[in-house]
């Protein structure tokens, strides 16, 4: 890959890393807002629990991503981005250009789907 990609790539994880550093703060301060708000009745208590799980759940996949991103980076750094963890071949660019942080090609990708 040539040095102009990885430089794009990496200015695209780094605003999304930043993004999602942005968002799981967010959650985070929603989750302690909803923790600590009075309830009034059973219904408020309910809804209250289903917003706290649902920001949990965001963040935890939040955080996932943001790793994801983190190794991405990790792999520019050692010239390894751009390259499938499963077959060793380069992932497409049109692939990368969809998701930057994506591990294997599109056939590695439906393989690893498939056996799950």
């Amino acid at each position: 890959m040539k040095k102009s990609d990885l430089d794009y790539f990496k200015k695209i994880l780094i605003d999304k890393k930043e993004q999602i550093i942005k968002n799981i703060n967010y959650c985070s301060r929603d989750l302690k807002e909803l923790m600590h708000s009075a309830t009034s009745d059973e219904l408020d208590a309910a809804s209250i629990n289903t917003d706290t799980n649902l920001e949990y759940c965001i963040a935890t996949q939040q955080q996932k991503e943001l790793q994801d991103i983190e190794i991405s980076l990790e792999k520019i750094n050692n010239n390894s981005y751009g390259i499938c963890e499963m077959c060793e071949d380069d992932i497409d660019i049109a692939r990368l250009k969809a998701k930057p942080n994506a591990k294997f090609c599109i056939i590695c990708k439906e393989i690893s789907e498939k056996n799950r």
